[in-house]
């Protein structure tokens, strides 16, 4: 495991090796929500038929000419939230199972590395993909976090066929520029959307396993901002909650767009960056200087009861997850003028 404060310096040291690896785990961290949805859509029968014959709607997956006429009859009258919510549940009832799998491997001469870097593995006769270590690297095996692209390479076969003592070929590790900073008197942020937590979890598990969260005796508080359209797509969702009862400086913050339309969803739904805001500390933000959209989420209120707030000027940020949500939160993040060592964004997709 690394043992110097500078992980990045670590990481360039890493030797980047070829071995085999056994699975020792996979598991869906999704479920399949087909029955949620045919409920849901059942009491909605009543205003459906307004616009289509119910007999012919049929099936939410077998009748698309019927679903496809109602969610345009709705937003051509103006109801846009309920045509996106229609389109919404019929792409999750569409949506193969498992869609988001915890993939657990045991390297055959173990595998050195430091928070934030990822490997490249090869599965059967599959192209070879890189995926982010999610594991902190005092764990034994190595946990990667899988998102089913539909007609995608390598992650549908993993997903469907992976078992455990399944051989992988293993490459690694790679980046070292994406790590976490030697602590300091700032409080950590995390913001990712999906699979962009990956990473995040090696880091945070590695942060309190190491007594990162302290700095010249006094604790900071880490947050981690994770934003899905589900809240079963919101990978690690029971640990990162169990570690909020366990760590009183650690600030789980999940937000879901979509969740409302299938369950009693409390939670926050904004995008992940407009969540953010809400926790900032207004008193020590400044939000009169700011753009008027971005001062207008920072004066929400905050949908969770967390006895802490972010002071913008003493935080260090880590941004994965998609390019779109990346530039985004880029666009709000920079607002504040952070010292580039304070401040790392990896984006995909």
């Amino acid at each position: 495991m690394p043992t110097d404060r500078s992980l990045a310096a670590e990481a360039e040291t890493m030797e980047i090796i070829d071995q085999h690896a056994s699975i020792v785990e996979t598991t869906a961290m999704d479920h399949n929500r087909e029955g949620e949805i045919r409920k849901v859509l059942d009491a909605d029968r009543d205003w459906l038929i307004d616009f289509v014959d119910i007999e012919e709607l049929g099936s939410v997956t077998d009748n698309d000419e019927a679903w496809n006429t109602v969610v345009s009859e709705l937003s051509q009258q103006g109801e846009e939230h309920l045509s996106d919510r229609l389109s919404s549940l019929k792409e999750r009832a569409e949506r193969p199972f498992p869609s988001l799998l915890k993939l657990e491997f045991e390297p055959e001469d173990g595998l050195e590395f430091v928070p934030g870097q990822y490997v490249r593995i090869s599965y059967e006769d599959e192209e070879p993909r890189v995926y982010s270590i999610a594991s902190s690297p005092n764990s034994t095996d190595v946990d990667l976090c899988i998102r089913r692209v539909p007609g995608g390479h390598l992650t549908p076969t993993l997903c469907d066929e992976t078992v455990v003592g399944d051989d992988l070929f293993v490459r690694g590790p790679f980046g070292d520029e994406f790590t976490l900073t030697p602590p300091s008197d700032r409080d950590v942020i995390f913001i990712a959307t999906g699979t962009g937590v990956a990473p995040f979890k090696s880091m945070i598990d590695y942060i309190f396993e190491e007594n990162r969260d302290e700095y010249n005796g006094e604790k900071r508080d880490i947050w981690l901002f994770l934003g899905s359209s589900w809240k079963d797509h919101l990978p690690y969702r029971e640990e990162f909650s169990e570690y909020t009862a366990e760590w009183e400086n650690f600030h789980y913050v999940p937000t879901c767009s979509r969740e409302e339309y299938l369950s009693e969803w409390a939670g926050e739904t904004a995008y992940v960056q407009q969540t953010f805001l809400k926790y900032l500390d207004e008193q020590e933000t400044a939000a009169d200087s700011l753009p008027a959209e971005i001062a207008g989420w920072v004066r929400e209120t905050p949908v969770y009861d967390i006895n802490a707030r972010i002071d913008p000027s003493s935080m260090e940020v880590y941004v994965c997850g998609i390019g779109a949500m990346a530039n985004s939160v880029s666009d709000v993040v920079e607002q504040f003028n952070l010292p580039d060592n304070h401040y790392k964004k990896e984006s995909y997709g």
